[in-house]
This record gives structure tokens, sequence and C-alpha cells, in this order.
């Protein structure tokens, strides 16, 4: 769509809201909030097959209807950016990608519970045989299937979502103990730097000192006991061997 026809639909949908009353508004607000956080087709009131050119078409529209300047409701600046939000959303290839591959997910398992309840209703297996498909499909366009599809989905997101915060709570854990023994290793690195320069302070005291000791000699401190010399043996001092006592 070229920005010329881009420009002409903004105008007659500004015209158009413009009429628009304000409970209008306010139920729009109320639908946005009340929308599954995790679904951002429900948000924008989308079919799950909707393309990126339906998604910012929506969004215009929806957006000029709840514009905190046009609507009052005190909350409208919260569903507007919830619309926004959305859009980013199915905007972005890899999140586009993600939702899409959850919806799937949800429909598949919707048909396999299908097929298996259909073994079981001979009737409804006939008459699915016979209509070479069309029966499913008329299934699958239903309000009730599409109910079912939508509440599956919100299984499915929340399910993986929990997944991902306690999987981000993990993370978040280990990153905050490998943090902790990183500034342990730190600190016991700083104290033992703290210690060689400190010993390296006192060096040239004790270099002194050992000097100074070995100049001197040490002298015993008063009423300190010293042990008594001993005498070298004179070889040619002859050896008198005292009497012993005897019984």
């Amino acid at each position: 769509m070229g920005e010329t026809a881009l420009a002409a639909e903004d105008a007659l949908l500004k015209e158009f809201f413009a009429e628009v009353s304000e409970v209008e508004r306010d139920n729009e607000v109320i639908r946005v909030l009340s929308c599954f956080k995790l679904n951002p087709f429900e948000h924008l009131n989308l079919p799950f097959d909707a393309t990126p050119e339906d998604v910012k078409r929506q969004y215009r529209k929806l957006s000029l209807l709840i514009h905190p300047d046009k609507c009052k409701h005190p909350k409208a600046k919260e569903a507007f950016g919830a619309l926004a939000k959305a859009q980013q959303l199915l905007l972005d290839p890899q999140e586009r990608e993600y939702v899409v591959g959850q919806i799937n997910l949800a429909r598949d398992e919707l048909r396999a519970e299908r097929k298996k309840q259909l073994k079981k209703d001979n009737a409804s297996k006939l008459r699915s045989l016979v209509d070479e498909g069309k029966y499913e499909l008329q299934y699958e366009d239903s309000e009730e299937f599409k109910q079912k599809w939508k509440q599956r989905l919100r299984e499915i997101l929340t399910e993986q979502e929990w997944r991902r915060r306690k999987m981000q709570m993990r993370i978040s854990e280990e990153e905050g103990r490998l943090k902790k023994e990183e500034e342990e290793t730190r600190e016991m690195w700083k104290r033992k730097r703290e210690e060689e320069e400190k010993w390296e302070e006192t060096r040239e005291n004790r270099v002194t000192s050992w000097r100074d000791f070995m100049k001197s000699g040490k002298k015993a401190k008063k009423g300190e006991l010293r042990p008594p010399k001993l005498k070298t043996e004179d070889p040619n001092k002859s050896y008198v061997q005292r009497p012993v006592k005897r019984g």
C-alpha cells in the first residue's frame, strides 16, 4: 500500500472515530486490558493468520480509537501501550515466528485429540470420510474450535513463559554466585597484595635489625636462664676415675 493510500485511509479513520462515542472508546480500552498478555493477536483482535500488513492496518485503527488524547478513560494510556507492544511483537520476525509456532502447536494438539475422538464415534468418522475432509474443515471454522484453540494457546504460552522465567531465575542465581566468587577472589588478592606491600615496607627495618644482631650478638636478658657452657676435653690431661662406693 502506497503512502498516498495510507494517508487517505488515516484521514477516513480519523473522520470516522471523531464520531465514535466515549462509551465505545472506553469499551475498547477495557477489551484491550482484559486480553491475555502473552498473545499479541488477541490484543489487536486479529485472526492467527493475519499478515504484517493486517497488523499495521489494525494497529492504526485501534490506536486512533483509544489514543490518550482522544479517549478520557483513566487507563487509555496503558491500553495504548499494550497495542503498541503487540504490533512490535508481530512485526518482529523472530517474535512472530515464536508466537506462530505456539499457535500451530496448539492447533495440532487439538487436531490430534479430535482424531482420537472420531475413532470412538463411528458416525462422525464415517461422515468425515464421506465428506473427504470437509467435515473437519467446517469444524475448525466453527466458533467452538476457535475458542478451544485460543484457550489451548493460552495454556501453552503460559507454560512456556513459566519455563522461561524459571530459566531466567536460574541464570540470575548462577550469575549472582559467580559474581560473589569473583568479589571474594578479588578481596583475597587485595588482602594478599596489602600484606606483601606491608612486608616490603618493613624490609629495611628487618635487615637493619639483623645486621645489628650479627654485630653485637644476642645478650641474655636480666633474669633469663642460659644453658651451661660445654667444656672442651683436654687430650693431654690424664683421666682420673673417681672411686665407686660399694655396699
